[in-house]
């Protein structure tokens, strides 16, 4: 047996019920069995054991639901190298990128095994940015474009190499890694559990909700507790809060880069409504605080439903007024359409994930394919998913999902009763021993996964981290290849990837 299988439901799993296999068995069943689309790697990460550095590998099955864990120690493979994942799927080049450049594992056959982030606790100290290997391209008509790591606005630095022919993209390079912010270490270097759902929320700041789901529901897990029916409507409530403010967000940047004002102030201003309405229920526009293992500090009340309700009523009719303008402005559709365009063949080969995979094509929701929270018995998720795979349809996605999301809330929230009391949150609670947890939640980028490990004394001494922007960033470069330099902003809003969701 090469996995144990479970559901992104079920509780964690003990450490022994992993099967621990021989690699080239596990790889000689990825290999065949990746060629079906249905799966799809979770994580897959390397941690330090008694028995040495042994490898997890959680994949997706999203035609059953369920979630295949494997293990394997490499054993004689970390001296002579490993057959690279890779080379046959490219979905795997951001884990053993990573496994590489923190233990010095060699993936034989790896396309090109670059660094991934520079974390302080690389194996080649020597391997740092200034020696970073862009690709590079010869001829006498070709010219570099540099961008960054400065950002010309607030957000964190990336740097961006655009290699052009004229002022048109031949090969764009992302390199990111600046910020050295140490969260899965910092996760394991305390036992405390309200410092880690602290950190949760903050792993990417526009997504605090959906990490901080994923972390709750993570310790839930571990802890082998339940909560309440009205406490998982209210996580289901927040996130689909954030993603309406989020979609709106992105819409009005989109609309501002080809300088389209009116659009842009209007969604501002129903964003600043959105994330005005959070604040009004837990004291922060983000939702920091909101979220906690086991309870809250912020139930919602009768009055506060209502409101929620209220708002986002005239937020939903007010958005598709704006929706149904932008689709009859002959302009903006001759600037979107055919723009920035990735297939549904290239997403997939890639492993991305979220609003990105579904404009091409490709269904990869959690909610659809591995249910949590309200989306298990409360709403039968209906995914939306697009095909032409271009800006104009990752911006349609996020109309439609706005409207979605609002009609969520209000099935959520209509006839809700508040319960008579809400407990609180916990921190004390025990952790089951040498035990692997894992939450699975769609944010509203994309699928973030967060894994745990834990030791005979139930303490976490494992935590990873996976964010959608680590598979989306290869789609951002693949969307402008052939496309004027100048269409970049417009294709970097039109993913909007986190930077500090890749740095951890």
């Amino acid at each position: 047996m090469l996995y144990h299988i479970t559901r992104n439901t079920a509780s964690a799993v003990a450490l022994k019920d992993i099967p621990t296999v021989d690699y080239i068995d596990l790889y000689n069943d990825l290999a065949e069995r990746m060629r079906d689309e249905r799966y799809h790697p979770a994580h897959y990460f390397a941690a330090q054991t008694a028995e040495g550095l042994r490898f997890f590998l959680l994949l997706l099955d999203d035609r059953e639901s369920t979630v295949m864990i494997s293990s394997f120690v490499p054993d004689y493979y970390s001296e002579e190298g490993m057959p690279s994942l890779t080379a046959v799927h490219p979905s795997f080049h951001v884990f053993e990128r990573e496994m590489h450049e923190l233990y010095g594992i060699r993936f034989n056959g790896h396309p090109w095994c670059k660094p991934l982030r520079f974390p302080w606790d690389r194996r080649d100290k020597n391997s740092t940015m200034d020696s970073y290997p862009f690709y590079k391209m010869s001829g006498s008509s070709l010219h570099e474009v540099n961008v960054g790591p400065i950002h010309a606005g607030i957000i964190e630095p990336g740097a961006f190499r655009f290699i052009c022919n004229g002022e048109q993209v031949l090969h764009l390079e992302i390199a990111l890694g600046y910020q050295h912010r140490g969260v899965e270490r910092e996760m394991t270097r305390t036992q405390n559990s309200l410092r880690r759902a602290l950190l949760g929320e903050s792993v990417a700041g526009d997504t605090a909700v959906a990490h901080a789901t994923a972390y709750a529901d993570l310790v839930e897990k571990l802890s082998g507790g339940h909560v309440g029916e009205n406490l998982v409507r209210e996580r289901g409530v927040a996130l689909e809060l954030e993603r309406i403010a989020m979609h709106i967000a992105d819409t009005g940047a989109l609309s501002m880069d080809i300088g389209f004002q009116l659009f842009q102030v209007a969604c501002e201003a129903l964003r600043t409504m959105t994330i005005n309405t959070t604040q009004a229920w837990c004291g922060n526009r983000f939702g920091k605080g909101l979220i906690r293992p086991f309870g809250s500090f912020h139930p919602l009340t009768a009055d506060k439903a209502a409101m929620i309700r209220s708002n986002i009523a005239d937020i939903r009719r007010r958005y598709n007024e704006v929706r149904l303008d932008m689709k009859e402005s002959p302009s903006l559709l001759a600037r979107f359409e055919q723009c920035g365009v990735v297939p549904r063949e290239e997403m997939l080969r890639i492993g991305g994930v979220g609003t990105a995979a579904r404009a091409s094509g490709l269904l990869r929701d959690l909610r659809s394919t591995h249910p949590f929270g309200v989306y298990t018995d409360m709403i039968c998720h209906d995914s939306i998913v697009k095909r032409h795979g271009d800006v104009m349809a990752r911006l349609m996605m996020r109309c439609r999902e706005v409207l979605q999301s609002a009609d969520y809330i209000e099935s959520l929230l209509s006839g809700y009763e508040p319960a008579a009391a809400v407990p609180e949150p916990r921190y004390d609670v025990p952790l089951a021993a040498d035990a692997l947890s894992f939450s699975l939640v769609e944010g509203w980028r994309g699928e973030i996964c967060h894994v745990a490990l834990t030791d005979a004394r139930g303490s976490i001494v494992k935590y990873k981290i996976k964010d959608p922007s680590l598979h989306n960033w290869l789609a951002l470069a693949l969307a402008v290849r052939g496309e004027g330099i100048s269409d970049f902003p417009i294709c970097n809003k039109s993913f909007n990837l986190s930077y500090c969701g890749h740095d951890l």
